[in-house]
Parts: structure tokens; sequence; C-alpha cells
């Protein structure tokens, strides 16, 4: 079903208040609706559906479908609201994943910085050991900081992140793999940011339950592609995932639930949110 919902409207209108500070900790208890009006957007977050893992991507991009120019520039497709709602997805998650070459391009922090809440895990996937031990992402602020390389490739890293050595093939870890190893580390909501690669490899491997799109209004004409999967000869092969729309500010967030093409990865440890270093489970 696509439709454009009153709870969406009631989140434009919200997006600076007081609401939401309550929010971030209420998610995270077991017992009633998320205060109005964010249970409808963020409530399908809380619990999965295929195990206890809860696995969420967020794209932003243009009107035609672009993450960023050709020569690379992003910085930003979205305006105020559409950066709110993803320092709330982080503010709600254990753990936030990116690819290396967002981490080499973006330089980001990934902390949460614009609405009330947790900073969450970060994670980058680095198969070939690139990773900048300058990069913002592994700075030393509290926050766990992970890694995920091969035994083969293992980068030079500042003291206090966690090396996840995991087997690739051609290259390229498995995201199944990334998220099995992340749920024996305690970290079992986790946000796919970045970049369009990483989110596309999750999407085709079956590992996302919601996918998050928020398209502004502006066009690009060329750049990169938002998504990239394996081609269809038919419309009618292509996915169809229930669908809900919330406006935000002069923008469109799609809420994709893709549920039901979601592969079973195992049982995680209890969640570990916030995730700093001191509250770190022991490992297995």
């Amino acid at each position: 079903m696509n439709a454009r919902s009153s709870a969406g409207r009631s989140v434009t209108k919200s997006s600076k208040s007081d609401e939401w500070h309550s929010v971030p900790a209420a998610f995270r208890t077991a017992d009633g609706d998320l205060p109005a009006p964010w249970d409808a957007l963020f409530g399908p977050l809380r619990t999965g559906t295929v195990d206890d893992l809860v696995v969420v991507a967020q794209l932003g991009q243009s009107l035609d479908g672009r993450i960023a120019t050709n020569s690379g520039h992003s910085h930003y497709i979205n305006g105020p609201a559409g950066l709110d709602h993803l320092h709330r997805l982080r503010a709600l998650v254990d753990a936030v994943v990116i690819g290396v070459r967002t981490a080499l391009v973006d330089d980001p922090q990934l902390t949460v910085r614009r609405v009330a809440g947790p900073s969450p895990a970060r994670v980058v996937l680095d198969p070939r050991g690139r990773l900048s031990p300058s990069a913002r992402v592994l700075a030393a602020d509290g926050v766990r900081r992970l890694v995920v390389t091969t035994g083969a490739d293992r980068p030079a890293l500042p003291d206090g992140v966690e090396v996840v050595a995991l087997a690739a093939a051609d290259g390229h870890i498995a995201p199944a793999a990334v998220l099995a190893a992340l749920a024996a580390r305690g970290l079992r909501r986790v946000l796919v940011e970045g970049g369009a690669r990483t989110i596309s490899g999750f999407l085709s491997a079956g590992c996302l339950d919601r996918l998050h799109v928020l398209v502004a209004p502006v066009i690009l004409g060329t750049g990169q592609s938002s998504l990239t999967l394996a081609p269809i000869e038919r419309v009618d092969h292509a996915l169809r995932p229930p669908t809900r729309a919330y406006p935000l500010g002069d923008e469109v967030l799609f809420d994709c639930d893709l549920s039901a093409c979601r592969v079973a990865i195992g049982r995680a440890k209890k969640s570990t949110c916030p995730t700093t270093m001191a509250e770190r489970p022991a490992d297995t």
C-alpha cells in the first residue's frame, strides 16, 4: 500500500518540538506505543519480525534517483528535515554501518548531534584495510568503534577500535556475516547508512527489514545512482514492498517494508545501547 499518512504530516510539524526527547528511551522499552507522532514511523524498528535483529537502511536522493554528482559531491541533497530524520535513526539504533569508500570520501562522524539521543556504535566495512587511522569515525569519544575486515588485510587502527575479522569472497564480505558478527557483539538494531554500494549489497542479500528513501525536490540530471541491483527483464519482476509516504518539510520520506524478503540471521544478545566502551559486552 502506498499512502500519505496523517502521522507523516505531524512529524513535519513536530520536528523541532520537545516531543522527541522522550522517544529514544521509550523506544528501548518493551511496552506501549511511542509518543505521538513517532510510533507509525519508528515503531516498526523496535522489534524484528524475522529474528531479533532489526536492520534499516537510509538513502537521501534527488527526484531522479541520484545521491551525488559525477564528482561525488553530495552535501547536501537533503535539507534540515531530512538530516534531522537521519540523526533520529542514529539515536534509535545500536550500530550504524558504512562502507570504507564513504568513510574515505565523506569522512563522517556518524554521531547524533541534531536531535536528542545517544550515539550508536560506529562500524566500517573495510575488507582491504584502506581506512585511515585518522578518520573521524574512529575518534575516541567513548562510543564503540568497529572495523570489519579480513584476516589478511588488517589496517593499522587506533587503540580501542574493535577489529572484526571475517572471510571475504571477491573482496566483499557477506552482509549476513556482518550482521551475525554484530549480533554476537550485542548490536541488534542496525542502520546501514551508506554508501550506495553497501546499501545495494544489503538489499540484494535480503538483509534489510526497512528501507527509508528520502527524496529531495532537486534534479541532478547525471550522477551516482542511489541503488544498483541485478537487472530484471520485466517490470512485473520488480520489488514492490509495502510503502508509506511521510512529508518532511519540502521532501518526502518513503518507508519501505522489506521484511518479507529478509533472510534469518540468528539470535542476538540483549541490545546494549547506548553502546559506550564501558558497556561493551564480553567476547564469547
